[in-house]
């Protein structure tokens, strides 16, 4: 039984890291069928990818078990498992890579080209393991999204939900599936800002009251002559 607790890193610089030779060392330490328990804000794609072909060349059946989170990098990972199951509690996020660049229009030209790379990288375990079209997979990346349990065992990338030994049979799960997309989110949010601005405003322009009685200049004669007759 292994544990992918913490971020994952090409080199370990706290104590909650996970790099591709420590877990080669705990996954070369035993044999046999192994499970892997995952609990990753994600971190780095090419030390996920590193582990991610260490489990798929694994001789064993690899039972992948997400207790947590398995976000970014992360998830990458977990489609490596022959069994991708899930906890009713856990979520699983995918979305696009992101680096830092720095330089003159050509190098930011170079980073672009090498983050559309690494995507279609991520997007062939994806596709291997839920068998979704690349343009599918590339729009839920896109927009960020986060699965629960249930909607990630709809959309194939995982392939169950943990339950306790004993309440397996006989047992009906719950259906609903949920996804949280954060540029569906954003959209909606700037629609409705952009309804109630303008309720608004029109409901400013309504209250704006009509001009009526005399000009300034004909008071101050009117009070003129009034005080001639004092």
């Amino acid at each position: 039984m292994l544990f992918l607790n913490g971020t994952i890193a090409e080199e370990s610089w706290f104590d909650d890291d996970v790099t591709p030779q420590i877990f080669k060392n705990d996954l070369l330490s035993g044999g046999g069928d192994i499970t892997v328990w995952i609990n990753s804000p994600g971190g780095d794609c090419v030390a996920a990818a590193q582990i991610y072909n260490m489990l798929i060349n694994y001789k064993g059946n690899v039972t992948v078990k997400i207790d947590g989170i398995a976000a970014s990098a992360a998830s990458v990972i977990a489609m490596a498992g022959t069994k991708v199951l899930m906890s009713p509690v856990s979520v699983m996020m995918i979305h696009n890579p992101a680096t830092f660049a720095w330089g003159d229009s050509a190098e930011m030209q170079k980073a672009i080209s090498m983050l559309d790379e690494v995507k279609e990288s991520i997007i062939n375990a994806y596709e291997v393991k839920t068998g979704m079209s690349r343009a599918k997979l590339s729009h839920l990346m896109d927009a960020e999204s986060w699965m629960n349990a249930n909607k990630a065992v709809e959309l194939g990338f995982a392939d169950g939900i943990l339950t306790r030994p004993s309440e397996t049979e006989n047992m009906e799960q719950p259906q609903v599936s949920m996804m949280y997309s954060k540029v569906a989110v954003t959209n909606s949010l700037m629609d409705k800002l952009a309804a109630k601005c303008k309720i608004q405003k029109e409901t400013s322009e309504m209250l704006i009251p009509e001009t009526s009685g005399r000009a300034v200049d004909s008071l101050v004669e009117r009070l003129d002559l009034i005080k001639q007759h004092i």
